[in-house]
């Protein structure tokens, strides 16, 4: 197998610059491509970035700036090609058209596209690239974040994965995940169902006189998930990306999935992205920091209910394990059953559709979204019986996976270093 010792990287936007500083950081002579005058301000982002994008600025000098006029001849001698331009199919297919006429052979190629499906962005284009493309999704910030999920095509040769994999994960030290060529692949699919779905469900725990607060507070420690919980988390992301996520799960999704029911906004929160109200990049969000005329800052809550801002408040105690939580017959134990009872059911639906096993579903959601569980670990923390008698009990369906579990007499999902595959047998779990 060739070793990859060049990479070009198109585009200079926040993740092209972001693979771009871990490469060079990692030993590799990196060609960064955009309009003129943009990968230069690129390189000077990354001397300035929070987090820091590299660990020694002097790792900076393996970069080298140009444009797609006058250097992508020379992008297309590189051993390695990812491209990172905007999310747009036609700018991609016409960029890979042009660099394909000038690529070399033996040169692999990548989109680090988290939207459009591969089959989409080859379409067209010949057979040899088709051969040598896949999709390298990685996740921001590059540098901190472990997951990039690997998606092949049908034409893909295995070469080519098997070249991506080691680039990858042996010396970009990213934990490199299978995904298949489906709408938002792996960790996108379940997170943002996750979110979309919570906005919903959490309109009904509110109206019951749970606080945002409370919400956010279940939805972080108790259940293993980041501290900002549910609004928090939007807020980080903002709500114009999550608008765009929506909309573009409401093209794609498979005709009856359950995401479809969440990919519009409520009502409360469609107002507060007409009116520029995203969250921290606008300065208000769901949250938001206010100074009073003596210098102290206060943390202010848009209480959704009322459309108005007040002052936040102290979250109500939550059980503090997942089994607790969504088995509490509270108010907040409610809205967790039915938000991650939906998410871990969904999850469980999805195998082998977006994957061909729980394990790369469950590090997707460790290694992109700093889940501590995965989807299939967590219903092992609350227990697959009790998980299973209480979506009965709720009139809901029992999801795939569980169905497959039950069926095997198997106790959990994982045992020792075994995991259950989807024919309800035992494999060894992967490196």
């Amino acid at each position: 197998m060739t070793t990859i010792k060049s990479v070009a990287v198109l585009g200079a936007g926040t993740m092209g610059i972001g693979i771009a500083g871990h490469c060079a950081s990692k030993g590799l002579d990196v060609l960064l491509l955009d309009l003129p005058g943009q990968a230069e301000k690129g390189i000077d982002r990354l001397k300035t970035i929070r987090p820091p994008a590299v660990d020694d600025p002097a790792q900076l000098a393996r970069i080298r700036p140009g444009t797609f006029e006058a250097d992508l001849d020379a992008a297309g001698q590189c051993d390695w090609i990812v491209e990172a331009v905007v999310e747009d199919l036609r700018v991609k297919q016409a960029l890979f058209g042009r660099l394909e006429a000038v690529r070399r052979d033996g040169s692999v190629v990548s989109s680090n596209t988290s939207g459009i499906p591969l089959r989409a962005i080859a379409g067209g284009l010949p057979p040899r690239f088709r051969r040598d493309f896949a999709i390298t999704h990685f996740f921001n910030p590059v540098k901190l974040m472990r997951l990039v999920e690997l998606v092949p095509g049908v034409e893909t040769a295995p070469a080519t994965l098997g070249r991506l994999q080691a680039i990858c994960g042996d010396v970009l030290g990213k934990g490199v995940v299978r995904a298949k060529d489906t709408v938002n692949f792996i960790g996108n699919r379940i997170g943002c169902f996750w979110m979309l779905a919570g906005l919903h469900k959490a309109e009904a725990a509110l109206k019951s006189g749970v606080g945002m607060e409370t919400i956010d507070a279940a939805m972080g420690a108790p259940v293993g998930l980041p501290p900002t919980g549910l609004y928090g988390l939007i807020d980080l992301i903002g709500l114009d990306v999550m608008d765009l996520i929506g909309q573009n799960l409401a093209m794609n999704l498979p005709g009856g999935d359950p995401g479809r029911a969440f990919a519009a906004f409520p009502p409360a929160v469609a107002a507060m992205r007409a009116r520029g109200q995203l969250g921290r990049k606008t300065g208000a969000g769901f949250y938001r920091q206010t100074a009073a005329a003596d210098g102290t800052r206060r943390r202010e809550t848009f209480d959704l209910p009322t459309e108005q801002w007040r002052p936040a408040r102290t979250p109500d105690r939550v059980p503090d394990n997942p089994a607790a939580l969504l088995l509490s017959p509270e108010p907040i134990g409610r809205f967790a059953f039915d938000l991650m009872g939906a998410t871990l059911s969904y999850a469980a639906d999805l195998v082998p559709q977006i994957a061909d096993d729980i394990v790369a579903i469950d590090r997707a959601m460790r290694w992109g979204f700093n889940w501590k569980r995965g989807p299939f670990e967590l219903i092992d923390a609350i227990g697959p019986n009790s998980f299973a008698s209480a979506l009965e009990r709720a009139g809901l369906q029992i999801p795939a996976m569980l169905q497959v579990l039950r069926a095997a007499g198997a106790p959990r999902f994982y045992r020792e270093n075994q995991y259950l595959t989807r024919d309800g047998t035992w494999a060894e779990m992967p490196a």
